[in-house]
């Protein structure tokens, strides 16, 4: 297949808006590399920028090491499957998937081949006849991925191709985006803004906000050792709690709460917030933590607790034997070694395991 790297690369639309700044990333032979962040954060821009259909203000592009700034989005050797699927209406699925090779004017024979064998592997053998409005949203949106599939491209590009579908649908098609690219081995770019999505697809996760990249790590890297404030934020569902705190000798105060820090004392006194995600706190009736239960979510096979503490909300993930009702008191005691220290920048403090 191919590598990709980015360098320099920025876009400034009119009105200085930025979109785009200073993305410095390679792309490994063969990786599925996930472009993840709220709405606005430029991942769609840099999908768009790859694929030629937007050109960027500064910095070079290059596949397996050669320039492509200059090239037309047609001979980049690069398939891109939107989020709307983009398919022709008054096509047939068969006619949808061989469209760009007929455009390559490749042999009638080698087109069905290829159709064929690619219908095969997505298991839409079957539907090659009909229109896409005689298909469900997932049948269509695997014609698109098979659409880019049956031209072999070097790299394959995919921005938000999931998210009309519902709950159910998009666990599935997940799951099949991922066997797909075990069996291809391709290089796959892929945008989302679902973290959890983010999470069980990606080799590597690039974490953006305003434009600028926040971090480059594995999904477990991220979730573990996230580099600031915004990313322990966004990574994880549900999401981390934060607590602004004092360190004091190894004792984090907020207010009249004290918590034992240990692990924290090599860490210089001062302003700090206190990051800890649900999954690190316990419910212990013996323990010296307390908070006041505002929400109780009951999902089977574990229990949401939202809850009042230090003046803030704390959000609690147990097991389902952890019975209690809002307005009750919660006493619990957290792993104080999976917790986490930003600096007043947001910048996480790390200490030495």
């Amino acid at each position: 297949m191919a590598s990709v790297r980015f360098e320099g690369i920025s876009k400034v639309y009119q009105k200085n808006i930025l979109a785009v700044a200073k993305f410095n990333l390679e792309v490994e032979d063969g990786e599925l590399l996930v472009l993840v962040g709220p709405s606005g954060c430029g991942k769609s821009t840099t999908l768009r920028l790859l694929a030629g259909l937007e050109e960027p203000t500064t910095g070079e592009l290059f596949i397996n090491d050669h320039p492509i700034i200059d090239k037309k989005p047609q001979d980049r050797d690069i398939a891109m499957v939107f989020q709307n699927y983009a398919l022709y209406p008054h096509m047939t699925v068969f006619d949808n998937m061989a469209f760009s090779l007929r455009m390559k004017k490749m042999p009638k024979e080698l087109i069905t081949t290829n159709v064929q064998e690619t219908a095969e592997i997505l298991g839409i053998s079957d539907y090659l006849n009909r229109k896409p409005r005689e298909l469900s949203g997932g049948q269509r949106q695997r014609v698109a991925v098979g659409r880019a599939i049956v031209r072999h491209p070097s790299v394959f590009l995919f921005d938000e191709p999931l998210s009309n579908l519902d709950a159910k649908l998009r666990v599935q098609m997940r799951n099949e985006l991922s066997r797909l690219h075990t069996r291809l081995k391709a290089t796959m770019i892929y945008v989302t803004h679902d973290q959890a999505e983010a999470m069980t697809l990606g080799d590597r996760i690039v974490v953006l906000k305003d434009a600028y990249i926040q971090q480059i790590a594995s999904p477990l890297d991220l979730y573990d050792f996230p580099e600031n404030s915004f990313v322990a934020g966004f990574i994880g569902s549900p999401a981390m709690n934060f607590l602004p705190v004092s360190l004091e000798n190894s004792v984090l105060r907020s207010g009249d709460i004290l918590i034992q820090a240990s692990i924290y004392s090599e860490v210089p006194d001062g302003k700090y917030t206190f990051g800890i995600r649900p999954e690190d706190i316990y419910p212990d009736a013996d323990a010296p933590l307390e908070g006041r239960v505002e929400v109780l979510e009951t999902l089977g096979n574990e229990n949401i607790i939202y809850m009042k503490f230090a003046g803030r909300q704390f959000t609690v993930r147990c097991g389902p034997q952890v019975q209690i009702a809002p307005g009750e008191p919660l006493r619990f005691s957290i792993d104080i070694s999976r917790s986490h220290l930003f600096d007043p920048d947001g910048i996480r403090v790390k200490v030495d395991a």
